[in-house]
């Protein structure tokens, strides 16, 4: 079976390079904390500033572009394609047959970016497929998409 053809949206860079740099906040206080409470030891300071900045600049500049190369996703007549990931890369094929229900959900983060994630749960332990990083207009126009593919199919997912 062919890889999914299409990409998130442009935007998803952006999308993941904030959250990834969100989620060095905490750190970043904590270290600043450590080194007001503890201002002996500054050669330690130094060196864990150091290595947040490569390593978070890493995280932040890196991972975006490598999940945008890897992310890809396809809606056909029978199924719903998805691969995700960046270091665990994950595909996903979700027979429409299966389909219960189709969402759309939009993040602070999202919205700012007019971005959208569309999930379709399915009848699977497996669990839902995310659609991840979407043009607003786009994951609008996917789940009426869905919607209707769906409807035409007629079975019952459960």
């Amino acid at each position: 079976m062919a890889e999914p053809a299409w990409r998130p949206s442009p935007k998803a860079r952006a999308l993941w390079a904030i959250n990834a740099a969100l989620m060095w906040v905490p750190i970043v206080i904590a270290q600043v904390v450590w080194g007001v409470l503890d201002s002996g030891r500054i050669g330690w300071h130094i060196a864990a500033a150091v290595a947040t900045v490569v390593v978070a600049g890493l995280h932040v500049g890196v991972v975006p572009l490598w999940r945008y190369r890897v992310h890809r996703w396809e809606i056909s007549d029978t199924a719903v394609h998805t691969r995700s990931g960046w270091f665990t890369q994950e595909r996903r094929i979700a027979p429409i047959s299966r389909i219960q229900t189709v969402d759309t959900e939009r993040g602070p983060i999202d919205r700012l970016l007019g971005l959208a994630t569309v999930t379709v749960t399915t009848a699977s332990s497996a669990g839902a497929v995310e659609i991840t990083a979407l043009d607003a207009a786009v994951a609008d126009e996917t789940v009426a998409r869905l919607t209707a593919i769906a409807g035409r199919n007629g079975a019952d997912a459960t």
